[in-house]
């Protein structure tokens, strides 16, 4: 069935009273918002009937009755610095931004050269741009873009009032989703921030009526978000049909009006028919027949024509319009289906940067100082040269952080820098990663490493966001993260979990043992061009053992050197954080030839370090502070088995925590946790094989 046919169909089944109007809204390009919407009904329609049962496309999401209103909204994203977060229903909008038909068929069809040549679902689209507004890359998950895009309205407000850049002025971000996704956190932390901050963003919400088969009044009391958060302080909320051309090119453009003026954050909320299932393999069975019929009734499309012709474009224009869609679409098909499949030795490309180590002065001070000092001194000295440095998180301004390690920073460099945030740690890292996006360079902190769980999502997607748009976006940001034991343990504080890190792709994870370490391994974090996981430890933020000289303003390390911290022959113990300094210890007391080397960074780890030294002792012993079971010294235990296996003279060890979070008691903790005893006693067994 062609489009024409289709939306003649349509019309002929509509019962909704509409009235023609003489004249349109002159603010807009009808010609392009018709096109948009005929083009993106006509992929749709290639897809449902022809492509997805064809498994040319493999997960198919259907924008049918949602084009209109997305195309009304792309026509008024003119600003240089304009930006979208978007959801996999908003490929009209994308097409109204420059997507390309041939592109947006190409990533659904998984080929070479969409927009992550093959990597992501074909509806998880990206759209970079130099000079106009972009789509930031979005996720396969619900909700995940609202924190982000509220992180790039932060940028906005940052780059206009603090460094004066006017390009930023009049700016706006968008964050675009369904019903659904206002019963997520993400929503509601970015919706929190957004009213708290009043930042310039539009929450541009289609509401069908129905998340997957799961019905709007379940995401939301009534189902109607526009009237729960009507009495939201410092939020405009506006709604109305997104199917009713007149009605929705009116409130687009009164809500655009009105973020663009900086009178603060607006929602709205279009109600809009989902004139097929969740996704190809949706049925719809859930829904009553009148339902589906009420459904179509309310297609944008045909209401679209009504409301064009005759009063601004004679019906066999719109003909024209109908038959031109239909061609290019047609067209992208072959230049799309003639391109050839990504290339398997390319698709681990992308994951990282690649990056030049650093170079680096050192210039140490006599006087020792203690790992805390190393960190507040060296994020002191990036704030102080690169303007484009935001620190951040709960309890970081005046208090200056749990740990005190940005204690007087905000007071040295201001609340637009330095600032606490909302307790949401989703939240946190969300807007971290729009603010990377934008340019800037956020410091993110996570009180403890266990309150990283609620960023999980955001944490990974961080992390694969290079990879998966083939290299055209990343968000380099810094996660200061506390966690391990400290005079005591604890469940929820007193966490390590390192290789929770070490299994998200993308992320750079660093666990310095001293002072020194921190400063030049912080330091090569904040220049570095990809995310990095900066892990401090309670134990060693002040403890002797840790304090070092300061080594420079200038001085960095090359993430994934290790330091071999004692040398020796006859045992390598391989090792990070906490544990170097009981691996010392340990060392000393056995009176033996012992090698301890200080991984330092366990994403990139030194590999080549460590078999040189297993290979020379014949002899290694792991120890680390995570879970044993799975926890990163299995890995180091892999590669030493595989690559030293004929110069072993004695089985590779481990020594880790038992699988049991670390106690509050002190005694049941120091039960469970690797001691300089334990580990003494573990090398001569070793060193007797």
């Amino acid at each position: 069935m062609g489009l024409s046919t289709s939306v003649a169909l349509e019309e002929q089944r509509s019962q909704a009273s509409t009235t023609v109007l003489r004249s349109v809204d002159p603010h807009f390009d009808w010609r392009k918002v018709a096109r948009i919407c005929l083009c993106s009904r006509a992929l749709d329609l290639l897809e449902e009937t022809r492509l997805f049962p064809e498994k040319k496309v493999l997960y198919q999401f259907s924008a049918r009755g949602h084009e209109l209103g997305q195309a009304l909204l792309g026509t008024l994203l003119v600003e240089t610095h304009d930006a979208v977060g978007a959801y996999y229903r908003c490929r009209p909008l994308l097409l109204t931004l420059g997507l390309t038909l041939t592109d947006a068929l190409a990533s659904d069809m998984a080929k070479s050269g969409g927009v992550s040549d093959g990597r992501d679902i074909g509806v998880v689209f990206n759209l970079p741009r130099a000079d106009g507004p972009i789509v930031l890359p979005m996720a396969g998950g619900v909700g995940t873009q609202y924190t982000m895009t509220a992180g790039w309205a932060r940028a906005i407000r940052y780059y206009s009032e603090t460094l004066g850049d006017k390009s930023y002025r009049g700016a706006i971000a968008v964050a675009a989703g369904g019903d659904g996704s206002v019963a997520t956190n993400g929503f509601w932390s970015a919706l929190n921030t957004a009213t708290t901050e009043r930042l310039p963003i539009l929450f541009y919400i289609e509401d069908n009526g129905f998340g997957i088969s799961v019905p709007a009044s379940k995401q939301t009391p009534g189902g109607d978000i526009a009237a729960n958060l009507a009495a939201f302080r410092n939020l405009t909320v506006l709604s109305g049909d997104g199917w009713n051309p007149a009605e929705a090119a009116q409130l687009v453009r009164e809500a655009v009006t009105m973020v663009r003026a900086d009178e603060g954050p607006v929602l709205l909320r279009l109600i809009v028919p989902r004139l097929s299932g969740h996704s190809g393999q949706d049925t719809q069975a859930y829904k009553r027949p009148e339902l589906l019929n009420a459904e179509r009734a309310k297609d944008p499309l045909p209401a679209l024509k009504r409301y064009l012709v005759p009063a601004f474009l004679p019906e066999d224009e719109w003909h024209s319009l109908e038959q031109d869609a239909e061609i290019e679409v047609q067209r992208a098909l072959e230049e799309a289906s003639a391109r050839p499949e990504p290339d398997p030795s390319r698709a681990t490309y992308f994951l990282f940067a690649q990056n030049t180590q650093p170079q680096s002065k050192f210039q140490p001070e006599r006087a020792r100082i203690n790992m805390l000092d190393a960190i507040r001194r060296t994020l002191e000295h990036e704030l102080r040269v690169n303007p484009k440095v935001l620190i951040f998180g709960e309890d970081v301004g005046p208090k200056g952080g749990v740990h005190a390690a940005t204690l007087d920073l905000q007071r040295t460099f201001g609340e637009d820098r330095v600032f606490d945030t909302s307790l949401s740690e989703e939240g946190i890292i969300g807007n971290a990663v729009g603010l990377a996006l934008a340019g800037l360079r956020p410091v993110a902190e996570i009180q403890f490493r266990k309150y990283a769980e609620p960023a999980a999502e955001q944490l990974d997607d961080c992390g694969t966001m290079r990879w998966r748009t083939a290299g055209k976006f990343s968000a380099p940001i810094v996660v200061r993260m506390p966690g391990g034991f400290s005079k005591c343990g604890d469940p929820w504080h007193s966490v390590s979990s390192e290789v929770t890190f070490a299994h998200a792709p993308g992320w750079q994870v660093i666990m310095p043992s001293n002072a020194e370490d921190a400063v030049g391994l912080l330091r090569t974090a904040l220049r570095s061009p990809n995310p990095s996981i900066f892990f401090e430890h309670r134990a060693l933020l002040d403890a002797p053992s840790a304090r070092r000289p300061y080594p420079g303003d200038e001085f960095l390390l090359p993430l994934g050197v290790a330091s071999v911290v004692r040398s020796g022959d006859k045992l390598s113990v391989i090792t990070w954080g906490a544990m170097v300094e009981r691996c010392l210890a340990a060392a000393e007391n056995t009176n033996a030839s012992i090698e301890v080397i200080d991984l330092r960074t366990i994403v990139p780890w030194d590999r080549q370090a460590v078999i040189a030294s297993v290979n020379k002792t014949h002899r290694c012993l792991i120890v680390h502070e995570d879970t044993i079971t799975a926890g990163f010294g299995a890995e180091v235990a892999a590669v030493v088995s595989k690559e030293c296996f004929f110069h072993l003279d004695a089985p590779i060890d481990r020594l880790a925590v038992p699988d049991v979070p670390l106690p509050y008691n002190t005694g049941l903790l120091k039960a469970i946790l690797p001691g300089v005893e334990t580990i003494a006693a573990r090398m001569q067994e070793l060193l007797a094989i």
